[in-house]
């Protein structure tokens, strides 16, 4: 007797967990740097440690993870009918290189006052595009690269200006010929289309639904504005060495919001020939 009702706790044991992974699916890389793609069921309230994750009308929830995330971060999920499911993710940890940068003019490593004043208000527009929300899906199509060229440049790089520590490097940086296309990693609404910042130079920020936008900076010859709509694939400007720049490239970002993803993780290695799509949410690690 006492066999068969230890059995069957650990047999209801057992189809609760499933019963809660079924209502709860997770899928992506599990890495500081990932992006996650989830399902669960519409009303429900999501959790990802202190910070309250969005739910769509059809269940569906993104999320990622900074370069500096925590090795365990918590997901907590309250369901409609109050069933309450935790998760533990294990979050891989990484080692980034040191990468040196000489050659800058020094009003690009040490700015003025003046510029410093500058740097801030473009600051400002740039949080606010990313802070963009739209219940759009079209990430969900996948992304691909904008442009084709030898990577001199890798996410989460330390980065030591003129020998001076500065901000680790939260792109790709994909080098090419001045006047190289650059296209649209995938389908979205631009939110932010400017020629001249001070850092980034001419810049392009496309939100693709969910908080998830890409970012395009030191381009040159915008052929794109704020409120367009693009698909993806579409040309919106130029390969360019515009802003803090040594020579033409491409500086290509993935954000969540204010949170920024390694484009690698997520689209995958820069193919040889033809163009492939890294698709967003279809990955084998499953949580």
């Amino acid at each position: 007797m006492i066999r068969l009702f230890s059995l069957s706790v650990l047999l209801a044991s057992v189809i609760g967990a499933a019963a809660a992974a079924e209502r709860l699916r997770l899928e992506g890389k599990f890495s500081q740097g990932g992006l996650i793609q989830g399902h669960t069921e519409p009303g429900t309230r999501l959790f990802l440690g202190n910070r309250q994750i969005r739910v769509d009308g059809n269940g569906r929830f993104v999320f990622g993870f900074g370069r500096n995330a925590e090795k365990i971060v918590r997901l907590v999920a309250e369901f409609p009918n109050g069933a309450r499911n935790e998760r533990a993710l294990n979050v891989a940890q990484r080692k980034y290189r040191i990468q040196r940068i000489n050659g800058l003019p020094r009003k690009m490593v040490t700015p003025s006052k003046s510029a410093l004043k500058r740097i801030r208000t473009e600051g400002a527009a740039i949080r606010a595009a990313r802070a963009t929300f739209s219940a759009d899906t079209n990430f969900a199509d996948g992304f691909i690269w904008p442009a084709r060229g030898r990577i001199s440049g890798v996410y989460g790089s330390q980065r030591i200006l003129n020998g001076e520590p500065r901000r680790p490097h939260l792109g790709v940086d994909i080098a090419a010929p001045s006047g190289t296309p650059v296209i649209a990693a995938a389908t979205g609404v631009v939110t932010l289309a400017e020629p001249d910042l001070y850092f980034t130079g001419g810049t392009v920020i496309i939100h693709h639904g969910h908080g998830l936008s890409t970012v395009y900076s030191h381009l040159i010859s915008l052929s794109v504005k704020k409120g367009d709509k693009v698909d993806k694939g579409q040309r919106i400007a130029k390969v360019g060495s515009t802003g803090r720049s040594t020579g033409p490239h491409l500086d290509w970002r993935i954000n969540w919001f204010q949170e920024r993803l390694d484009p690698m993780l997520i689209v995958g290695p820069m193919p040889k020939n033809r163009p492939q799509s890294g698709r967003v949410g279809f990955f084998p690690q499953r949580r």
